[in-house]
């Protein structure tokens, strides 16, 4: 399965990710969405999972949760923004969700991958929203096959 990741759209959906996205079987957004339009205009390319981040208000609130968790090709997804953590480190996250094989956050705008010994996985898609931090605004494709570990990349953004 072929996965679309992102993360700190913040109101803005760059035409980058809608190419990016274009064949992806499956969205995951970990936060601060911004626009609820942007779940909806995500959700015609694929199904989507979301979860609300620090920015997002009442509306995105009332709809996404805090944490979500979804079973793909047989592994365990987390989704969080993370900003329950502060800053939140790769470590720290496999401290809170020790089950999970794929930790997808968000909250930082600085894309990770960072694959752990027992061969999960905590990854950061970057921030795909308005520029900020001297970054280069990206998001993630995440392929998956039953029995063979996650396979992540960052991708960066033009537009």
């Amino acid at each position: 399965m072929r996965l679309g990741i992102i993360a700190d759209t913040h109101g803005q959906l760059r035409s980058g990710v809608l190419e990016v996205f274009a064949q992806v079987d499956r969205i995951l957004h970990a936060g601060d969405v911004g626009d609820p339009a942007i779940l909806d205009r995500l959700a015609t390319l694929a199904p989507v999972t979301a979860v609300f981040g620090n920015v997002d208000g009442g509306t995105l609130r009332a709809k996404l949760p805090r944490v979500a968790e979804v079973k793909i090709d047989g592994f365990v997804f987390v989704v969080t923004h993370g900003d329950q953590f502060g800053s939140p480190k790769p470590q720290a996250l496999k401290d809170a969700f020790p089950h999970a094989d794929v930790i997808v956050y968000g909250h930082s705008h600085r894309p990770l991958i960072h694959a752990f010994d027992d061969f999960s996985v905590a990854l950061n898609p970057g921030a795909a929203g308005p520029a900020r931090f001297d970054l280069t605004p990206s998001v993630a494709i995440m392929e998956t096959e039953p029995g063979i570990p996650p396979r992540a990349r960052i991708v960066p953004l033009r537009s």
